[in-house]
């Protein structure tokens, strides 16, 4: 490894950094008269959202929650499951400046995907291109802890061979990132890809 350099890994978030969705919210939801912004609110209540991305039910049965809490504001079961698939189906696309990025870094040392992620990661990745994309991914749906749980950035570290003082974190939540620092990481609040290449050196 090159002692000249300050980092001998980097570890990555996904969604907001290296995924990114579209705007807005499902045109459904105006159709059946609710309020901008329910699927999601409903979808990321605190207790169904953590048990999703720490591997206590799957995707599929997140989704089947989120419906069922949605039925009563729909009026109808049918609508519910439509909106609650509106969440797994929404746009996404990959913030491609990103992308080139970790792959110059990938070139020096290695990259870790870190993401607070359900069951359905790997098939989201297999369609954005990404699962080739990092040298490995912790899941924290299959490791059973999620960001900012100091373990997960343990993890993260270990499958990276290095100990954290010599990774780079990025993410785009500040608590996430503060999570990071206090383990002696160097770690980026994400902005854009400029901020995180003058980081790294590039």
């Amino acid at each position: 490894m090159d002692d000249r350099r300050s980092y001998d890994a980097v570890l990555c978030d996904l969604d907001g950094v290296l995924r990114l969705y579209a705007d807005g919210n499902p045109p459904l939801e105006r159709d059946l008269g609710l309020e901008p912004g329910t699927l999601f609110s409903v979808a990321f209540t605190p207790g169904m959202v953590d048990r999703a991305v720490t591997g206590e039910i799957t995707h599929e049965e997140w989704q089947d929650e989120i419906a069922e809490r949605l039925t009563e504001l729909c009026g109808s079961a049918e609508d519910a499951a439509e909106l609650a698939r509106c969440f797994t189906t929404w746009p996404q696309r990959v913030n491609t400046p990103m992308l080139e990025l970790l792959s110059a870094v990938r070139r020096r040392v290695p990259v870790v995907l870190v993401t607070n992620a359900t069951t359905r990661l790997e098939k989201d990745l297999d369609r954005l291109g990404l699962l080739n994309a990092v040298d490995e991914i912790v899941n924290s749906s299959a490791v059973g802890v999620a960001k900012p749980d100091r373990r997960i950035y343990e993890i993260a570290a270990e499958r990276a061979g290095v100990p954290p003082r010599r990774c780079v974190f990025i993410d785009d939540r500040e608590e996430n990132v503060a999570a990071a620092r206090d383990l002696g990481m160097t770690a980026v609040l994400y902005r854009d890809p400029e901020t995180v290449r003058a980081v790294l050196g590039l």
